[in-house]
């Protein structure tokens, strides 16, 4: 049968899968299966029932046409034998389609449901996993894998269910027919065929199978690129660069072209393989049927019978190829699926993990070591503490591992050695959820659904009210602004937020977090993208957020932190002054040195915002 032409598969999207991969796919499919097993023995029982009667229709046809045969004359072979016999037809053919789609109606449930929770599954486990292997991933071809596995999972059992155990019920009953009741070389013939077909089937497939990979390659990797070019539109346009990411979308897709007109022409060479070994073999049957009617030992019923038994069987052995490429294919496209499955967390909670119970929420650092890379520490031998209740800001030039503070507060990564407590607890020992709902964050680059702004602001603290919502905003000074919009709260911000400007989008993260009300508020360059009375208007709605709460300030301009019961500078992955702002200044080290520079920087309009002095 004719393999019609569907969109890439990723079963050859990646590196060859060994037949142990593609089998452990089904190992761990199966418990999906078997949580419907009175369904599934259910559908087996409907399928060989189907089979059965499908066989059965032949036969009966054969009776009919030897009744008329053998008693031309008598009238009962027409009003009572061929009647009895017609009426028995008729109830197996119904019957094929019934137990047919009884079986579908009670399997049907049996395959969603485990699409359902296999797709489930892996939504959460990639939520599990660390912000490193979400800042490696491709979202492009991981989307396109996942979409593939949830795909092919219903392919995978619809065809086992429907189409190969039908398909070998159905043999192994014309073969055994065909043994007990007829010459030997029926069965023979009929087996030969079969054997051949499936052959050349696998071993054509196989080779078409590298051109299919191929094929799926250039399809994800043009993905990826689309995804990302849309992802970073602003950025495409501000540099002219369309045509460019035109160009290299468009040479993996003259790739992927020139792979799939081979793939389509190796289909030929298979579907034309396919059908004259099916020719034949029917070719040979019937001429051995009409060699015994003619030398009287087979009747013209068994001619129609042996014709009926070969046209009953050409479309399952015709789908036999369609069925082992969707079969191969879908298993590894299954087996990429469970790999992201089982990719193991690198921050996971501990078997005996306690959920973490915040009073005054004080955060102590002791001795913390962390590297993103081996071989090239972050923070080295870190130490501070925030005393519950009292804001810290941490400050210092970029790259000196302010914002992994905030990282590792929140278990994204886990130090290489050292403790974080929170009340004397190490955070290593609690529940990622309990820690997390302990925790608010006000980023430096935020992003938004793409969705409303009240959506977005509620995500604090999703089912809160719209009082609630309100009131944060006005708070975190962004209220004026929406119920300026014609759609006021249901005004939508776009793919990432990209209809609002970047102050807009800071002061909804700040009403997001407001709106979470935690214990410990973690502010990293909360006002970066705000102009200088914007950011004097925030400023005393922070100081409010943070009044009787644990509150960390991640800056880079100072004078964002002056109110600060402790200012830390961080340089070199260490801590290199610690004071007010007044025990600084007098200090006239680094941060005063700073706070000179911009100081100055203020006062020069065109000067842009200056960088930290170098440390001694």
């Amino acid at each position: 049968m004719r393999d019609h032409s569907r969109s890439p598969s990723p079963s050859e999207s990646g590196p060859p899968s060994a037949p142990g991969a593609r089998w452990a796919a089904l190992r761990h499919l199966a418990p999906y299966l078997w949580q419907y097993r009175v369904r599934v023995v259910l559908a087996l029982v409907m399928l060989v029932t189907a089979k059965v009667a499908n066989v059965g229709v032949p036969i009966v046809l054969k009776h009919i046409v030897d009744d008329l045969q053998l008693k031309p004359g008598d009238p009962r072979a027409v009003l009572v034998v061929p009647v009895a016999l017609l009426l028995a037809y008729g109830a197996l053919r119904i019957g094929v389609s019934l137990f047919t789609e009884l079986r579908e109606v009670v399997f049907s449930r049996v395959t969603q449901g485990a699409v359902r929770r296999i797709a489930l599954q892996v939504f959460e486990h990639l939520f599990s996993l660390s912000l490193r292997y979400h800042l490696q991933r491709q979202t492009g071809g991981m989307s396109r894998d996942i979409e593939r596995g949830t795909r092919s999972i219903s392919s995978l059992v619809s065809f086992t269910l429907y189409s190969i155990l039908p398909t070998l019920v159905e043999i192994g009953l014309v073969i055994g027919i065909l043994v007990a009741r007829y010459d030997i070389w029926f069965a023979a013939i009929a087996l030969g065929a079969l054997v051949l077909y499936v052959g050349f089937t696998i071993g054509v497939t196989e080779w078409r199978t590298g051109l299919r990979r191929t094929m799926n390659e250039q399809d994800s990797r043009a993905n990826q690129r689309a995804v990302d070019a849309l992802l970073n539109y602003e950025t495409v346009k501000i540099f002219g660069n369309e045509s460019w990411e035109a160009r290299r979308y468009d040479d993996n897709m003259k790739r992927w072209m020139h792979a799939a007109v081979l793939s389509q022409n190796s289909l030929s060479v298979l579907n034309l393989g396919q059908n004259v070994i099916i020719a034949l073999a029917v070719t040979l049957l019937v001429w051995r049927a009409t060699v015994g009617v003619v030398a009287g030992t087979m009747s013209l019923g068994d001619l129609v019978l042996v014709n009926a038994f070969m046209i009953q069987l050409y479309a399952p052995l015709g789908f036999l190829g369609v069925i082992y490429r969707e079969l191969r294919q879908s298993l590894t496209d299954i087996e990429r699926m469970f790999t992201i499955l089982h990719q193991e967390r690198e921050v996971a909670d501990s078997p005996q993990a306690f959920e973490l119970q915040v009073g005054a929420g004080s955060v102590r650092f002791e001795d913390v070591h962390f590297a993103y890379l081996p071989g090239h520490e972050v923070l080295k031998g870190l130490s501070f503490e925030i005393p519950g209740g009292t804001t810290v800001a941490v400050v210092g030039p970029s790259g000196a591992g302010k914002s992994t503070l905030s990282r590792l507060l929140f278990r994204f990564y886990d130090p290489q050695s050292g403790r974080i407590l929170i009340d004397g607890q190490d955070i290593r020992g609690a529940t990622q959820s309990s820690l997390r709902a302990a925790l608010g964050l006000v980023p430096q680059d935020t992003v938004l659904f793409n969705d409303t702004i009240a959506y977005n602001i509620a995500y604090g603290r999703p089912g809160a009210s719209r009082e609630s919502v309100e009131e944060v905003a006005r708070a975190a000074q962004i209220h004026d602004f929406i119920v300026r919009q014609p759609a006021g709260y249901e005004t939508q911000v776009g793919e990432r937020g990209l209809k609002l400007s970047g102050g807009e989008k800071q002061r909804v993260a700040i009403a997001r977090a407001l709106l979470k009300n935690p214990p410990v508020l973690i502010f990293d360059e909360a006002t970066s993208q705000l102009d200088s009375a914007n950011e004097r208007a925030i400023q005393s709605e922070i100081r409010d957020a943070a009044r009787d709460r644990t509150t960390l300030i991640i800056a880079h301009r100072l004078s964002t932190v002056v109110d600060a019961h402790q200012i830390l500078v961080l340089a070199d992955g260490n801590i290199q002054e610690r004071g007010t702002h007044a025990e600084l200044l007098a200090a006239g080290g680094l941060y005063a040195r700073m706070w000179e520079l911009q100081q100055q920087g203020d006062t020069a309009p065109a000067q842009s915002e200056p960088g930290w002095p170098k440390v001694a």
